[in-house]
């Protein structure tokens, strides 16, 4: 029943996004005065590290102003994905202050690369590889999507539905994210490189990367593959930027709202995810509303927004 209304409330909002919204620009800087909470979790592992996140702000910071080279790669990834670097800059420093601690220098992320280029993965829950797991038939609905992003955002929609948290067949599945369960096989929450991609966020997006960087499609039964692609710095930020680009573009076509002057929400959905359905559920806020509802930013995109004249400094 949640898959139904899910699939139900994303195909209302494409129908009607065209007659019932003027394409509306969302306004520049931050909705919220003061910074949302920061999740336990992330306060949890910075303390763990005996850093802080204004430490950790610094850090990223001169990595990218001392790195002319990584700042050209990420004006020439931007511009191939018809987006303002600013927004994959935004990405890179949420992630590396509130999730994980930047490296010195770029050279770094491609040494760690290299070091898991000869290791084995796979993507599996509890014994079963996930191409076995999306041929169970609570996917057959998902079988005539061609596109990457629209076939992995119908079985993820199918595992929230049916599986999550549920008992099927006498398997008991644990109420956690599909990324979670079946596409971080060393713990839960693991991303990597200098995107933090996630391996289920890469394989959406890798038709898209794939036509406009021209780098191999990606495919589940290859893990070894996907962890490469998202570790390498090179490959990472095309990951980076389209899946900004994505953001951008589900938000016009499902809520009718133009993010992309927004630094501070395409930093947000790169945090949470799930664009599609965000879009969604504003769209259908919207048409109840007399005054328009507009996007709001998390406390990593608050950061962005109320750093971004600093950020732009960097480009």
């Amino acid at each position: 029943m949640r898959r139904l209304l899910t699939s139900l409330l994303i195909a209302a909002a494409l129908v009607n996004s065209a007659p019932a919204f003027a394409m509306q620009t969302v306004p520049a800087g931050n909705r919220h005065v003061e910074q949302p909470d920061i999740p336990g979790a992330s306060v949890r592992r910075t303390k763990g590290t005996k850093s802080s996140f204004d430490l950790k702000y610094e850090k990223v910071h001169e990595l990218l102003a001392t790195d002319r080279e990584l700042i050209a790669k990420i004006r020439k990834v931007s511009s191939a994905y018809g987006i303002n670097p600013i927004h994959v800059v935004g990405a890179i420093v949420g992630e590396h202050t509130y999730n994980v601690d930047a490296y010195d220098r770029l050279q770094a992320y491609y040494v760690k690369a290299a070091s898991y280029a000869g290791e084995s993965f796979r993507f599996a829950y509890d014994g079963e590889n996930v191409d076995d797991f999306v041929a169970r038939p609570q996917f057959a609905q998902c079988k005539g999507k061609s596109d990457s992003y629209t076939l992995w955002s119908c079985r993820e929609d199918v595992w929230e539905s049916d599986f999550r948290g549920k008992t099927v067949g006498g398997q008991s599945f644990p109420n956690n994210r599909f990324s979670a369960v079946f596409f971080q096989p060393f713990y839960a929450g693991q991303t990597f490189g200098l995107g933090q991609v996630n391996p289920l966020t890469a394989l959406m997006l890798s038709d898209l990367v794939s036509r406009v960087s021209g780098y191999p499609k990606l495919n589940e039964k290859n893990a070894g593959a996907v962890y490469r692609a998202i570790m390498d710095p090179d490959i990472s930020l095309a990951f980076v930027a389209a899946s900004i680009r994505r953001s951008i573009d589900d938000y016009k076509e499902i809520a009718g709202m133009d993010i992309s002057g927004n630094p501070g929400l395409t930093a947000t959905l790169y945090n949470v995810g799930n664009s599609r359905q965000r879009a969604a559920a504003l769209a259908a806020k919207n048409r109840s509303s007399v005054a328009t509802v507009w996007p709001e930013e998390n406390y990593y995109g608050w950061l962005i927004n109320d750093k971004l004249d600093e950020l732009k400094g960097l480009l």
